[in-house]
């Protein structure tokens, strides 16, 4: 691989073009000379001559073909600076996954084409190929004035107002959080320092100012003045791949980042749609010798801008896809090092795991630069947000306190922070090799990197076991797809070699289920779930509810260095009060589930069978004891130890503590609602519903929808307390049931979904509102003189459910929300980010 080290010398426009006598100019009678006489020359890929005084960078172009095109080049952009907001996203190192374009001049312009190769015809017949071509649009990204055509037919451009135009639309996400931002282009130029070229690649770079007079709060925490937003932006320009990669088609049992495109050359009894797996090209160096080592083999390189430790670790956990690639022998395929000082990690050439930084924690991104012909990886590139790693320690500081850092234990938590960083670091660069999602793994034993791991912490004898906390090392899965993906197989064989594979996996018990089946909440596969853990979803939430209870008996100041504010508590608090939200949902996913596979028509058997009643009803009485008052209590000491808001001085307090209306003080009641909130919403998704009914519909003798509303009502309206705190938490309990329920009647559901739902709030409103009635159903003898506090809810219950059936318009509804859950992913719950922590860095 060549260091980079850009070719410069003096350059001036004889340089460029040669100075022939004969050379005519068809552009404007400018000074050209003067324009360029003060320039250094950078020759590549295509040559460049770069003016840093007047911040200007010029290309010199091949002359026209007879279509005026003269250059394709694979061509990315990505954030050389950020913003630093994880919500908004404009991270250092994000960007797009590239295109083809090309440049072709038109008239005395040349226009930068991106090529549409969504939709093609493989056919060699010039004629197919042109309908195809002319039946969808092409997309001219940008023009710009040539300023001399030289004697030999190569164009002067100047670059920079490419350089400097907002291609990635960031104005557009800029303004997602608030505000008009348009770009200025008076404080916008090319940064002509970065500028490098390389015979197969040219690198160039610009900051972008954005202006804006009422930004939104994001900007406003991130950027220096949030009226005037900077952010750098690189762009790549790289020669097309040279013949010699074979893509192999895309597979729905394996997992693997598919390149969908329309083939209208395809046989009518063919399919048009067609997929390409993701991948990186390995090529011997001599293709007839198993045994011979590879031209370039795949190299991923860390950020130096790691602190030590950190970066330790991300090398040691990416490396571990080594181990793959020796088993399906790949021996000298991979490997994982530093990068050199003198490399740019945005250089189209590297595979980069980049280390970047975010005023909150978030997500960590896999993906990079794809042919879109073939789905060749041209580029692997990782984002990893230095924030989470973090938030793990937090979260172990407040399982097993502060005292434990720098002993070098199992459940120190920086060793346990350690591991997690080497486990995201494989996660992540797997994305990046072409690998989705598999959110079954964590039921094969953690079979796979791909997984959210959780940590598996285990409540033993009313202590915490953290010896198993995170596995090391890749997985089963992920050797197999190794071998599916990257494995050296004869052309005549290859597909039924490839579905040997796929079959064996089948025959070793190895689950898969992938990102839209999986992180969703409401999602039916009883194995498909993120952040879990266990061969057994139920059972492992009692595990969780124990190590939980364990940690929460024993909050106090142990989970802060000495020295922190003890107002630090309150932001330590919720991760470890909601320590069983995840396993929550995943033991959620067996009421109302389904097992299934992928398969493919003639090699699977495929049949969706609903999860056993037992199972069903297991899972139903596991999440139950999560809304129960001894489960949502806290103990006085702790409450007595929350002083008021953790809010600082110099930041204010962000989203990771629980809402209060009890400001300063912490509210006990809008934490228990949070938790309440995230019951209900696993237990009373709409999708879950639906098929609840279906179920029902269909005659299987699986719990019905009556079966749930009466388990959850017997358990939230009339539960047993021991003390005036529990009763309070039972009050807030039964008004989140009401409020989930007018919620769940508003949401998609089917006509007779939705009037089993309406049936059962027509219920409740009467039961509510008669209250020897609600005595009589669901108290002993001995408890029918309630306290007043219960009257008056239930009468609150009573009139909330006849506003909600009698509204006349939205206006009318009543208030259900409740407090906003802390976050418990990066960013929060977002059922709608199926592509998040995952490959794709979208464009625009």
């Amino acid at each position: 691989m060549p260091r980079l080290i850009p070719l410069v010398a003096a350059f001036t426009i004889c340089a460029l073009a040669a100075c022939a006598p004969e050379a005519r100019s068809d552009g404007p009678p400018a000074n050209q000379k003067d324009l360029l006489a003060e320039t250094r020359r950078l020759d590549g890929f295509f040559n460049l001559a770069v003016s840093d005084a007047n911040a200007r960078v010029y290309a010199l172009l091949p002359a026209p073909g007879d279509d005026g095109v003269m250059l394709r080049a694979i061509h990315a952009m990505r954030l050389s600076s950020g913003l630093g907001s994880n919500p908004i996203g404009l991270d250092r190192g994000w960007g797009d996954n590239g295109r083809i374009v090309r440049f072709r001049r038109v008239g005395n312009r040349v226009f930068l084409e991106a090529e549409n190769h969504r939709y093609r015809a493989s056919a060699d017949t010039p004629e197919e190929r042109r309908a195809v071509a002319e039946s969808f649009a092409r997309s001219v990204l940008w023009s710009g004035e040539i300023k001399e055509t030289q004697g030999d037919g190569r164009l002067v451009v100047d670059l920079s107002p490419l350089l400097t135009a907002d291609l990635l639309g960031l104005a557009q996400r800029l303004g997602g959080d608030g505000g008009s931002f348009s770009l200025d282009a008076d404080r916008s130029a090319p940064t002509t320092s970065e500028a490098l070229a390389f015979p197969k690649n040219v690198e160039l770079a610009a900051e972008l100012t954005f202006a804006a007079s009422d930004p939104g709060g994001e900007v406003r925490a991130t950027a220096a003045e949030a009226g005037a937003v900077t952010l750098g932006v690189h762009h790549s320009f790289a020669e097309l791949p040279d013949a010699g990669f074979e893509p192999r088609v895309a597979d729905p049992r394996m997992g693997v980042f598919a390149l969908g495109f329309y083939d209208f050359s395809a046989p009518l009894e063919g399919e048009v749609l067609r997929s390409y797996a993701w991948r990186h090209r390995l090529a011997r160096q001599d293709p007839d010798d198993p045994e011979s080592p590879f031209v370039d083999p795949i190299v991923f390189y860390v950020d130096p801008g790691a602190p030590e430790a950190i970066r330790n670790a991300l090398v040691e956990g990416a490396s571990w896809w080594g181990d793959a690639f020796e088993a399906a022998g790949l021996t000298g395929a991979y490997r994982v090092e530093v990068l050199p000082e003198d490399a740019h990690p945005l250089d189209i050439r590297y595979n980069v795991i980049q280390w970047v930084h975010r005023q909150t924690r978030g997500w960590s991104y896999g993906g990079g630069v794809v042919d879109p012909r073939t789905g060749e990886f041209i580029k692997g590139h990782v984002i990893l947000g230095s924030q989470r790693v973090r938030q793990d320690r937090k979260i172990f500081e407040g399982l097993a306190g502060v005292q434990k850092t720098g002993t070098g234990e199992p459940d120190d938590p920086v060793v346990l922070s350690l591991a997690r960083i080497r486990q995201l670091a494989a996660h992540e660069v797997g994305h990046s090799l072409g690998f989705g999602h598999n959110f079954a793994a964590s039921v094969n034993d953690r079979a796979s990197v791909m997984d959210y791991p959780a940590p598996w912490v285990k409540a033993a004898d009313g202590d915490l076991d953290f010896s198993d906390a995170y596995d090391a090392g890749i997985g089963r899965w992920d050797v197999a797809t190794v071998h599916w993906l990257y494995g050296e197989y004869p052309d005549e064989t290859e597909a039924a070699d490839l579905d040997a594979i796929a079959a064996e996996t089948r025959e070793q018990g190895l689950l898969f289920v992938k990102d839209g089946h999986g992180r969703s909440v409401g999602s039916a596969h009883p194995a498909g779930a993120v952040w879990d853990n266990g061969v057994d979803p139920i059972a492992e939430l009692r595990n969780v509810a124990d190590v939980r209870r364990i940690a929460l008996d024993d909050f106090s100041e142990r989970s802060l260095a000495e020295g922190r504010p003890l107002a630090a508590l309150a932001d330590v608090l919720p991760p470890i009060y909601l320590y069983h939200r995840y396993q929550l949902n995943a033991a959620a996913k067996s009421l109302g589930g389904a097992t299934y596979q992928y398969g493919k028509n003639g090699a699977d058997a495929a049949e969706v069978t609903p999860v056993p009643a037992a199972t069903q009803n297991a899972a139903l009485a596991a999440i139950l004891e999560t809304l129960t008052p001894e489960f949502l209590d806290l103990p006085e000491a702790v409450l007595a130890k929350l002083e008021p808001s953790g809010e600082s001085f110099w930041f204010p307090t962000g989203s990771e503590e629980f809402e209060t209306r009890a400001a300063p003080l912490f509210d006990m009641t809008a934490m228990v609602e949070t938790a309440a909130d995230l019951s209900f919403a696993a237990l009373l998704n709409p999708r879950r519903i639906e098929r609840l009914a279906a179920f029902e519909a269909r005659g299987y003798r699986t719990p019905t929808l009556t079966d749930v509303f009466d388990a959850v009502e017997a358990a939230v309206i009339a539960p047993r307390t021991s003390s005036r705190r529990e009763a309070a938490i039972a009050r807030s309990v039964r008004a989140r049931y009401v409020a989930a329920l007018i919620e769940l009647e508003q949401a998609d559901l089917s006509a007779p979904t939705r009037a089993l739902v309406r049936a059962r709030l027509e219920a409740l409103q009467s039961l509510f509102a008669d209250d020897e009635n609600l005595a009589s159903r669901f108290f002993s003898a001995e408890r029918r003189e309630r306290p007043e506090a219960d009257k008056a809810l239930d009468a609150l219950l009573a009139a909330e459910i006849a506003a909600h059936l009698d509204r006349l318009a939205p206006a009318a509804a009543p208030r259900t929300k409740g407090p906003e859950t802390p976050p418990g992913s990066p960013i929060g719950q977002r059922e709608d980010c199926w592509h998040c922590d995952t490959v794709l860095l979208l464009r625009r």
